[in-house]
C-alpha cells in the first residue's frame, strides 16, 4: 500500500506495519459472532477483537521499535511517558459500538511520542482501506489500494454557515458534561450539517482530509486524539479546546478541531454561556 517507505522514519513505518495487522484482525473478526462486553457508561463496549487486535499490536511495535512503552485503551498504561524511547498511545478499536453492530465506520488510532511530543500518527480504517499517516513536519497523507496515495490538506471553507462539522457523544451523556448538548443545540439551530461517524479518529482524519470542516466533542482520551492532532495539524488545520486554549491531549476536556479558517466562529459558539443568544 505504501511506497517510498524511505520518506518515512522507522517509527512511522513500525506505525503503518501494526496498523494493518490490527485492521486484518478486524477485517477478519467484523459481521462475525464473538463476545461483547460493557465497560462504564452507556452503550460503552468492548469485543474481544479489541482485545486481540491490541495485543498484536502492542507486541509487533515492542519488536520493532527498541524501548516502547505503551498507554493503549484496553489494557492501560505498559510503562509511561518520561522521555526516555519511544511512547505509543493505542487505540485498537475505535468505533467498537459500530463494529459490534455491524456499521463498517471504525478505525484504529496508533500515535508515536518523543520527549512528550507526537511525532508520528496514523489512523487506519480496514474497511475501506484507507490508511491516514502523519509525521511531524513531513505533512499528512493518505493512503488506499488504488490510486496509492497523496498529500492532504485541512479544507479552506472560511464561513461557518458554508462548513459541515462532525460530533460526538460522550457516554455519560445523560450528565451533559461541559453543557455538550446546550452546544449540540445551538450549532444545529443554525443549520449546519452535522455528521456522527461514531469514531473520534475517523473525524479528525477526514477533517485533516478535506472531507469536513471541523470537529467536535467533549470527554475524549489520549487514544481518541493523539494521532489526528497530529493528523490534522499537519494538514494545515488547528486543535484547541473550546476557549481557544493548547489542546492538551490527556485532559479529557472539550476539543475543537477545524480547518483553521473558521476556528474562531466556531469557539466563539462553544465557548458562550448556556443560555445566552
Amino acid at each position: 500500500m505504501v511506497k517510498k517507505k524511505e520518506s518515512f522514519s522507522h517509527i512511522t513505518l513500525a506505525g503503518i506495519e501494526a496498523a494493518l495487522l490490527g485492521g486484518e484482525i478486524l477485517r477478519q473478526g467484523f459481521g462475525t459472532h464473538f463476545v461483547i462486553s460493557s465497560k462504564e457508561g452507556k452503550h460503552n463496549l468492548v469485543t474481544e477483537y479489541d482485545h486481540k487486535a491490541e495485543k498484536a499490536i502492542l507486541e509487533l511495535l515492542a519488536k520493532n521499535v527498541e524501548n516502547s512503552h505503551f498507554l493503549a485503551e484496553e489494557s492501560g498504561a505498559v510503562g509511561e511517558d518520561n522521555g526516555d524511547g519511544t511512547f505509543w498511545i493505542v487505540d485498537p478499536l475505535d468505533g467498537t459500538v459500530n463494529f459490534a453492530h455491524e456499521i463498517p465506520a471504525f478505525s484504529i488510532s496508533i500515535a508515536a511520542l518523543q520527549e512528550g511530543k507526537v511525532v508520528s500518527g496514523v489512523i487506519y480504517q480496514p474497511i475501506t482501506d484507507e490508511l491516514f499517516v502523519a509525521e511531524l513536519g513531513n505533512g499528512a497523507f493518505l493512503y488506499r489500494a488504488r490510486p496509492n496515495g497523496r498529500k492532504i490538506f485541512a479544507s479552506k471553507i472560511s464561513s461557518l454557515d458554508m462548513a459541515i462539522l462532525a460530533t460526538g457523544f460522550p457516554y455519560d451523556l445523560v450528565k451533559n458534561p461541559f453543557h455538550c448538548i446546550d452546544h449540540f443545540v445551538d450549532i444545529v439551530k443554525l443549520g449546519i450539517p452535522i455528521r456522527r461517524m461514531g469514531s473520534a479518529a475517523i473525524d479528525l482524519a477526514y477533517t485533516a482530509a478535506g472531507r469536513f470542516d471541523g470537529f467536535f466533542e467533549v470527554a475524549l482520551s489520549p487514544w481518541d486524539v493523539a494521532a489526528g492532532k497530529l493528523l490534522l495539524e499537519e494538514a494545515g488545520g488547528k486543535v484547541t479546546h473550546w476557549d481557544g486554549t493548547a489542546f492538551d491531549i490527556y485532559a479529557k476536556k472539550t476539543i475543537f478541531a477545524s480547518n483553521g479558517y473558521i476556528h474562531d466562529a466556531g469557539i466563539a459558539i462553544l465557548n458562550r454561556s448556556v443560555g445566552s443568544v
